[in-house]
């Protein structure tokens, strides 16, 4: 369904997906692969084009989740956050040049998005989530499948790039590990979390 579409079906279906997602009902669609070529020519990255009326769902979870992961992460990081940008993440890896900072380390978590454990995703999201109805939403949509070809693949782990959805719920685990890989140094890292599973070190010995 293309987007200048979506008004009028929802004036027609909303009442039903709105009880359903209330019911705890609510079935999403398989997400539609798209590759796309990974920077560098590394290679392609699949991604998981939801459907419009999905997309309008996971837009809602991503508001209401993102206050509730947000305050976790660290103050370093600076990927998928509001009110952080890029720009401010090169400003402050300026300010460790300046400080005379002169070790990088970048990590690059190979396949993490394909990788993320269902189980351990949302062990973790329900330590902050309790509304039941969301976790449920949130396991469906991870396990909603892909489509390829007209074929639909089960998704038993990992997590599609491409929706609204992924940043706070599936960041959250990568930014505790952004965290923890704080420590081994003798002051705080640069810790700037693409949404690629990809990390940048800055080494502020």
């Amino acid at each position: 369904m293309p987007v200048d579409r979506l008004r009028p079906y929802l004036r027609e279906r909303w009442p039903r997906i709105k009880e359903e997602l209330l019911d705890g009902g609510y079935k999403p669609s398989p997400v539609r692969a798209v590759e796309i070529p990974k920077p560098g020519g590394k290679g392609m990255r699949t991604l998981g084009i939801p459907t419009v009326v999905d997309r309008l769902i996971q837009q809602a979870l991503h508001l209401v989740l993102t206050p509730v992961f947000d305050p976790g992460f660290s103050e370093s990081s600076y990927g998928f956050r509001p009110g952080r940008s890029a720009h401010q993440a090169v400003l402050k890896a300026r300010s460790h040049v300046a400080a005379g900072k002169r070790w990088v380390v970048d990590i690059d978590l190979e396949k993490f998005f394909d990788r993320v454990s269902h189980d351990v995703l949302m062990s973790r999201v329900a330590r902050k989530v309790k509304d039941k109805r969301v976790l449920r939403l949130v396991r469906r949509y991870l396990q909603a499948g892909m489509m390829a070809d007209g074929l639909v693949s089960a998704h038993r782990e990992g997590t599609p790039q491409g929706g609204p959805l992924s940043p706070p719920a599936v960041e959250h685990p990568a930014g505790r590990a952004g965290q923890g890989a704080g420590t081994a140094g003798t002051s705080r890292p640069r810790a700037s979390w693409t949404g690629r599973g990809t990390g940048s070190f800055s080494d502020t010995r």
